[in-house]
């Protein structure tokens, strides 16, 4: 027989465009339409709907960047159409090829109760199933003019991210709004033929199956007769029934189809968007999951939950009835899908126990998977964070597009770093906005790399990012594929339901150890820098927060713990911490209002603050009481109380025969030449040079940073080709002050300017760097440099909860990939017995290299912390202006020092004037083991619950005495319930003895007596 497939398929693909698809909707008549449009930002539903709109007709334009139009729709059905089903067709003028990123709507009935949504592949209303005839059809769309930032030509610079520069101009012209009637045979043979003629070539050329679908479809196409579609469907139909029942091979990939609408909490739109967003999908979920028997919808992200709730009652209604019907199903227990590189150790376990808590509250649901399918990466630290929160499981997908090395697994253990292993899987279908065609599907099947040990995967079903979720089109499509051969089987299920399985087949899956490094997106370690600053410092300022108030509140009856602003707070910190804003990848409007978000946030927590410390610090006397937040003793101030400082030695400073100044406090010299750079940092203790023979440290450097694609995620390894030291100085000068000797360095380049003081404080073995940069560059890349003499083929990096390493060497690509990555607090390189720490008070990205130096043979170690990028998308005005940064090299660090430094860069000393000196809440006899929070428990029973790990990878055994009369001690988890399985602690008195693994995190809860 000759191969014709290819003019079958050629075939096919014309009759269904020009022919089947449009015989859908056989007859039509317009609907009358009148649009009001919203003056400034949405208004209230009831306020859409009482508006007086003005007649409008299709192929008008309508919608400015980011305003809201609200459109009437009304008319009569047919009185012919008497018996058939009717829809609404609803074209707003979109675009199909971007579900998500475009002009969306909400369809209300006229007492308020909201229908479905409208987005470029979901455009229909029922109106009646069937009809009787005559029927007033009487609709209002509440529709969102958003703009298309990223294009069929991406990452072109635009202003339309920002609602203050995106001008006027109309967006959009209506393209139908007609009543039609749905001819449902004509629709089911599209879907038979999509899934066969996708099944078909995907099939081997070859098999025998491939050629039997080929005929079966050449059948169908002749049966169809192209004058009268509708009348000669049914008979199509029936070419087809064979081959779509024929069932699956019994070795077949099996698929666990999950309804998911992968809805970024703010993106290329802002966050008041995402409220609508999330309104509009969770209606068209709940209505189809009315419609299909079989079809299960979840939903991360306990914010886009509490929107609902919080914006959308009527909805919210809806979907607090499927959720009870096991149908509708909260994914994943956290408060955002959040970045999980930059989040601190506190906001990281916070993210559980907001999300968690959330979904426990309003549903009684307990999640036992992280879903974190778009995110950039996973830190080290986040499998015991999973654990500690009660879950044992993780979905993502995104380290699927890494460039360099593809990852050996899909299913798989995961062990951070202290051992804690986490069931992990990445979805071999390597999309979160699967849509069941069947060169997804069988992707899936082909590239499922743990063949022969499991079968079972997970495709997230529905059109994402911008929301949207599932469609009729794609449930139809995975009726077919359940059993149908030559394809993975799929079946609708909840991510418990695959996880189950997937774990019971596969109890001996492969552990990967160490960080899930994403070889892509390392740019968003350093993009808005004004936004990675406001979360840090939220970090910090909470935990001063909670320490303060919760001592004030257990030492004076009279100070009310704030537990409903803490928890406000904690949930705005939380949200901004999203993977797309905390990353500085969304529009310049989000970044705009994170900005402002801060200072607010700021100002309500040194109100908190200062209100705990004033309490504590009492109305009598006129000493200058220290308090001291970091969770070691500090100038002899103890962690976690106040009194005044004793602060021992004293700084010098001197001028350099050959230019330059030389600052000398007995621990450490450090000297700074003519051109403002430091050519030496002695450690006078250990007698040891710091700085590279030959070399200059807090060297900034500059480099071109046009990455191929992404810009304000990508940077690509060649931006290192090309690198402009900053060496000219306009000024380096001697600073009078209190607190030690300084020097003040002022730089020019390009249109910008560097102003740095360098300080060596008495009694300090580190140099303090703060760095302002009034920054105006575009597309380029700041970095500080310190090259040290130092041998070390791997150095620490903080992360939640302890730190790990990463190597200095480029073995092998993995290693070589990783030529930016992210720390929190501190890098530490060491050789036995000496090392040297940078750390920061707010930046995230860095790079290590090594260097052999031809002079001596001795090993050069560089660390740079990246300080700003300029990347012109989505964002055209990224991080210009002023910023300011803190950084301090500390020479002879161990890493117990980098740890104390850390904490010490990020949580100032607050003065205020008080008569006694206050005790801590409770204490800790080991540097080692690190505090990370100490609050009042969250149900407002008054217990005291306190936070803490060993940080220095090593075992430990401490004592934690409390301040206070203590009832009971209980272990718990991060949601401050107490662990069945956990030893009762050793107590002694108020105290409790405690033994530490290597970065064990421990979560203790303290009644009081």
């Amino acid at each position: 027989m000759h191969d014709d497939r290819t003019l079958i398929e050629a075939r096919l693909k014309r009759v269904l465009d020009e022919r089947i698809r449009p015989a859908v909707y056989p007859e039509s008549v317009p609907l009358d339409v009148a649009v009001w449009t919203a003056p400034g930002e949405p208004v209230p539903v009831e306020e859409g709907l009482a508006a007086h709109p003005e007649p409008t007709k299709v192929g008008a334009a309508w919608g400015a960047p980011w305003a809201t139009s609200w459109f009437r729709v009304t008319g009569t059905v047919p009185t012919d159409w008497a018996g058939k089903s009717v829809e609404a067709v609803l074209d707003l003028g979109f675009d199909e090829n971007m579900p998500g990123f475009q002009c969306e709507g909400l369809v209300y009935r006229p007492d308020g109760t909201p229908v479905k949504g409208l987005n470029p592949r979901n455009q229909w209303v029922r109106i009646a199933a069937p009809a009787t005839g005559g029927e007033d059809v009487h609709l209002h769309i509440e529709a969102a003019s958003n703009p298309v930032i990223l294009d069929y030509h991406p990452f072109l610079p635009t202003q339309l991210g920002d609602k203050e520069t995106a001008g006027s101009e109309p967006q959009y012209k209506l393209a139908r709004m007609d009543l039609a009637v749905f001819d449902e045979t004509v629709w089911q043979l599209v879907i038979d033929l999509e899934v066969l003629g996708e099944l078909m070539v995907e099939l081997p050329e070859d098999s025998g199956r491939r050629y039997a679908v080929v005929r079966a479809v050449g059948r169908a196409l002749d049966a169809v007769d192209l004058q009268d579609v509708n009348g000669s469907a049914a008979a199509a139909r029936a070419e087809l029934e064979g081959v779509l029942a024929t069932p699956a091979e019994p070795s077949a990939h099996r698929i666990s189809a999950v309804g998911h609408a992968h809805i970024d909490s703010a993106w290329l739109w802002p966050l008041r968007e995402t409220v609508r967003k999330v309104a509009r999908t969770t209606s068209n979920m709940t209505a189809l999951i009315e419609d299909e028997p079989d079809f299960v919808f979840a939903m991360s992200q306990a914010q886009q939950w509490a929107w609902v709730k919080e914006h959308r009652p009527e909805v919210w209604a809806k979907v607090k009835k499927a959720v009870a019907d096991g149908r509708f199903v909260p994914a994943g227990g956290m408060w955002v899908e959040s970045d999980t590189n930059m989040p601190g150790s506190e906001a990281m376990a916070r993210q559980f126990v907001h999300g968690k808590r959330f979904f426990l509250d309003e549903f009684g649901v307990e999640n036992d998977e992280a879903w974190l399918p778009d995110t950039f990466g996973f830190a080290a630290g986040l499998p015991q964070i999973i654990k500690a929160a009660g879950s044992k499981w993780l979905l993502t997908q995104k380290i699927s597009w890494s460039q360099t090395n593809r990852f050996p697994h899909h299913t798989f253990n995961w062990e951070g770093i202290d051992g804690t292993r986490i069931f992990t899987h990445f979805p071999p279908v390597d999309t979160y906005n699967c849509s069941m065609k069947g060169s997804e599907i069988a992707h899936a099947a082909k590239n499922f790399k743990d063949k022969g040990v499991a079968r079972h995967s997970l495709a997230p079903t529905g059109w994402g990012d911008g929301g949207g979720g599932t469609t009729r089109e794609m449930i139809a499509k995975a009726g077919r594929l359940r059993d149908l051969e030559g394809s993975a089987t799929v079946e609708w299920e909840t991510p418990a339901a695959f996880f189950e399985k997937a774990e019971a087949e596969y109890p001996n899956a492969p552990v990967w150890v160490g960080e899930l490094y994403l070889e892509l997106h390392r740019a968003t370690l350093t993009s808005q820098a004004g936004t990675k600053q406001g979360n840090r410092r939220s970090e910090h300022l909470l935990r001063e927060a909670e320490l303060w108030a919760a001592t004030a509140a257990v030492r004076s009856a009279e100070f009310a713990y704030p537990y409903e602003e803490l928890d406000r707070i904690w949930k705005t910190v939380l949200l901004h911490q999203f993977h797309d804003i905390l990353p500085g990848s969304s529009i310049a409007w989000v970044h705009r209002e994170a900005r402002a978000t801060y200072a607010a946030v700021a100002d309500e927590l040194n109100g908190i603050i200062e209100a705990a410390q004033r309490a504590l610090a009492g109305d009598g006397g006129t000493g200058t009481l220290v308090f001291n937040s970091t969770p070691h003793t500090r100038d002899g101030v103890p962690a976690g109380g106040a009194r005044p400082a004793a602060i021992d030695g004293q700084s010098a400073i001197a001028s350099r025969a050959d230019g330059g100044y030389v600052l000398d406090n007995g621990l450490l010299r450090v000297e700074i030449d003519a051109r403002g750079l430091v050519v030496s940092a002695y450690d006078i203790v250990a007698d040891r040079e710091a700085v590279a023979p030959g070399q200059a440290a807090n060297l900034p450097q500059i480099h071109a940073d046009f990455p191929n694609m992404w810009d304000a995620w990508d940077v690509d390894e060649f931006y290192r080709n090309t690198v402009t030291d900053l060496t000219e100085a306009d000024a380096v000068e001697p600073v009078e002050g209190e607190g030690g000797a300084s020097v003040r360095v002022v730089r020019s380049f390009g249109d910008s300017r560097l102003t740095q003081v360098l300080s060596l404080a008495p009694g300090s073995t580190r140099l303090d760097i703060d760095t302002e940069v009034d920054w105006h560059e575009t597309e380029k890349f700041l970095k500080l440099a310190f090259p040290l003499d130092i041998h070390a083929e791997r150095y620490a990096s903080e992360t939640q909860f302890g730190h790990f390493y990463r190597a200095t060497h480029t073995n092998t690509s993995w290693e070589a990939a990783k030529f930016e990555a992210c720390n929190h607090r501190f890098v530490h390189m060491e050789e036995p017995g000496w090392g040297v720490a940078l750390v920061n008070d707010s930046t995230y990205g860095h790079d290590v290299t090594r260097t052999v130096r031809a002079s001596d043979a001795g090993t050069t170690t560089t660390v740079r912390a990246s300080l700003l990028r300029a990347p012109r998308f989505p964002d055209p005005e990224t991080d210009q202006g002023v910023h300011r940064f803190r950084h301090a090299l500390v020479p002879g660090a161990g890493i117990g020092d980098a740890v104390r430094e850390g904490y010490r860069i990020n949580l100032p000393e607050r003065r205020i004037t008080g008569g006694a000196d206050v005790a801590p809440l409770v204490t800790v006899d080991n540097d080692a083991v690190v505090v990370t929070a100490v609050k009042l428990a969250d149900d407002g029973s008054g217990d005291v619950v306190v936070r803490f790990h060993e940080s220095r990878g090593g075992r430990a055994r401490a004592t934690l005495a409390a301040g206070f009369p203590v009832g009971s001690v209980d272990v718990t988890d991060l949601l401050e319930r107490p662990l069945a399985d956990a030893t009762a602690p050793e107590r002694s008195g108020d105290g409790v003895a405690l033994t530490l693994r290597p970065f064990e995190l421990v979560t203790l809860r303290l009644t009081r007596a």
